[in-house]
């Protein structure tokens, strides 16, 4: 099964993610993942990307999805995958398909995780984490026995930089300009499915694998 998974911040794309790789056994990639490792092993792609990425520069689509597919022909990869964080534009999207297409190997879904956007930031300004192990709170949803100070460690709890309101309002802005095309695109192609982001974990994930392994894209 090959699936793209995309959600706004804070959507609980990454959790549903990570319940699907246990389910179905399929590698779980992310960009930045793919980035690090391309980096590290010093790959033509990866210096490349270096490059751009130390003059704090965006790097290019055509780089990106070269990184992409050299991902995507590893032998972990052959059974299906699960691309978290990517496409993130129209164009990246239509260089995904002729890669797959090239390989005889199309998107059988896109699950877009959707939540309002008050819901959105009131999850991700009201998110903790621990100075010390990392681990993460939140203010009203997973709330440490002591304020501000974490269960496992005794570390200090903080407000990531990011998490401001304020932040918090420019990337989800920055995801909906991006993403609505990107929607529009794999509806037309009749491959996506909305789920309810709102709710309880377990009932977006039953969602996912009934919409997955039962009903067609509405």
């Amino acid at each position: 099964m090959r699936v793209v998974l995309l959600g706004a911040p804070g959507a609980g794309k990454g959790t549903q993610g990570e319940r699907l790789v246990k389910k179905y056994s399929f590698p779980h990639i992310s960009t930045g993942e793919i980035f690090r490792a391309a980096i590290k092993e010093g790959t033509p792609l990866g210096k490349q990307a270096k490059e751009y990425m130390d003059k704090g520069a965006l790097v290019p689509d055509s780089l990106v999805v070269g990184i992409v597919s050299e991902r995507l022909q590893q032998p972990d990869c052959q059974e299906g995958f699960l691309l978290d964080g990517f496409p993130r534009t129209v164009g990246q999207a239509e260089a995904l398909d002729e890669v797959l297409s090239g390989k005889g190997t199309p998107l059988n879904a896109v699950i877009s995780v959707d939540a309002d956007q008050g819901e959105l930031l009131e999850r991700l300004t009201g998110r903790r984490v621990c100075k010390t192990c990392g681990a993460t709170y939140h203010i009203r949803f997973n709330q440490p026995q002591v304020r501000n100070v974490c269960d496992k460690c005794g570390g200090e709890l903080y407000q990531r930089a990011d998490d401001t309101v304020e932040t918090v309002k420019q990337r989800l802005d920055v995801y909906c300009r991006q993403t609505e095309p990107l929607i529009t695109y794999y509806q037309k192609k009749n491959l996506l499915f909305s789920v309810d982001g709102s709710k309880e974990i377990a009932a977006v994930f039953a969602e996912i694998i009934s919409k997955l392994e039962g009903e067609k894209p509405a």
